[in-house]
This record gives structure tokens, sequence and C-alpha cells, in this order.
């Protein structure tokens, strides 16, 4: 039904489910239950490396006994290889990637070097060491098996596009600073997609209207509103929910473990009570 608002809930199965988790999916549930809408599932499983095949089972058996529903079929991350390489292949034909083949070490060293480094939303800011060498250089180093990162070059990027904004349904038409997050990483050797590059496309394949995450990601929506620009996406609109803490004001984590929906199961809480517990 044109109009209907498309909501999802995206964990990684990197370990089982807390209480912010029940929280988030929540959030967004409700937020399409307004209008007769949609909520969907994803798996974000692109980092092989940390995710699990026992902890998707586990997320979908802990959402059913929450008492949520969601359209099949799940996307999984880990079967979209092909959509996100095709994506860094339209950014590569605009000339706004580049191979770099800098260590944790080599970077740490670039900034002591320098005296230090800015920093933005996300940590110390890239110096950008890779971004001016030349053609032969990146096919030498490539040549010889050097491993590397493919980074998105952003003052560029947002030079092409001009300024960009995007709308929170709670704080209004946000003016994008993509430019704070210097030249972010958005594919790597053992992982094809950084999250900023997936979460991105899948939003829009998915046809994702309104993205509800927590505040912490509020940032992070300036890079991707970049990349819908540059890769010709729709634009949704967003709400970034607050993030439920423990009583000393840390926020809930996966090693939180007496807080996992599973162990809350185990002690005896019924899904009423633990939608309460996440204030539904």
């Amino acid at each position: 039904m044109p109009g209907q608002t498309v909501t999802r809930f995206a964990p990684s199965p990197t370990g089982h489910l807390h209480l912010g988790h029940a929280y988030s999916a929540l959030f967004a549930d409700a937020c399409a239950l307004k209008d007769g809408g949609r909520f969907l599932l994803r798996i974000e499983d692109i980092d092989r490396t940390r995710c699990r095949p026992e902890f998707v089972d586990a997320i979908l058996e802990d959402l059913t006994w929450l008492g949520l529903r969601w359209e099949e079929p799940v996307r999984r991350q880990s079967e979209h290889f092909a959509d996100y390489r095709a994506a860094l292949d339209r950014l590569e034909r605009q000339e706004l990637l580049y191979p770099c083949f800098c260590t944790r070490a080599d970077i740490q060293r670039e900034i002591a070097a320098a005296g230090g480094a800015p920093h933005g939303p996300e940590g110390v800011l890239y110096p950008g060491t890779c971004r001016g060498l030349d053609a032969a250089e990146r096919a030498r180093r490539i040549a010889a098996g050097a491993p590397y990162a493919l980074r998105l070059d952003v003052a560029r990027a947002a030079a092409r596009t001009g300024r960009l904004s995007w709308r929170d349904l709670d704080r209004g038409t946000i003016e994008a600073a993509p430019r704070a997050f210097g030249d972010v990483v958005l594919a790597r050797k053992d992982v094809p997609a950084s999250y900023h590059l997936a979460v991105t496309l899948d939003d829009h394949l998915q046809g994702v209207s309104l993205i509800t995450r927590g505040e912490d990601l509020f940032a992070a929506t300036d890079v991707q509103r970049l990349l819908q620009a540059l890769l010709g996406l729709a634009t949704p609109l967003y709400r970034h929910h607050r993030l439920l803490t423990d009583e000393s004001g840390r926020r809930f984590a996966k090693r939180d473990r007496s807080l996992t929906l599973r162990s809350l199961r185990e002690a005896g809480r019924t899904p009423d009570e633990v939608r309460r517990m996440a204030g539904f």
C-alpha cells in the first residue's frame, strides 16, 4: 500500500540479544504499526570472522518469543556480496575510492609524527597517508599482494554532491557533515563492505522508508546520506531513539549476560514482563 511506513531491525549475530536490542526492535515495530506498515528483519552478518550461525538462530528465537513478527524473507548480508561489490564498482568509476595499505600501527606512527590528529564522531581521523599515492605505486603494491582497504575520498565526494541534508522526525532537518568522519573505509579484504556501505544499500534495496536506531548512530547518518547521493539511492526518514542503560548509566551491551533475552527467559520472565522492562 502506498504511503505505508517500512521499518527494520538489523542485529549482528555476534552474541545474544539484550534488553537494549528488545527496545530497539519494539520501537521499530511500533513505528511501523502506527499506520499499518511493514516491519522487516535483517541479519547483519557480513563480518564472517565475528558472526556465528548459532546466534542467528538465537535472534530469531528471542524475537519470536518476544512476540514480534516480520516479513519474510529475512535479508542476510552474507548472501548479497555482489550488491556491495556493484556499489563499490560504481564509486570506483567515479574515482572516489582509493586503496589504503596502512596498518593500524602505520596510522598511529603517522599521527605521532604529525603531533596528533583531529578527531571525528568515530575517533581519530585517518590522516590520508595513502590518498596521494599515484596510480603506478598503487598498482605495484596491489600486484605484490599487499593487503589494503578501500577508502572513500570524502572531501572529493562531498565537493561533488554539494550540500546535503536529511530529516529526523524528532529533530527536524539536519545538514549533513560527512567530512567530520574523514576518509571512511568502505571495504576490507576480510570484510567486503563496511557498515556504512552495507546498511545504506540494504535499506534502499529493502524499501525502508523510516530508519529507527539508537542515538549513538545519529552522526553516522551524515556519511550514509553522502553515499545515498553518490549512488543515486532514496533518502528515508530517520528516528534516533534513546539508549537503555543500567542503574549506573552504562549502556547495555552483549557482555551484560544477566540481561540477555535468553537469560531473562530462563529466569522465568514472561514476554510481557520483558516488554515492560524495555518500556513497552
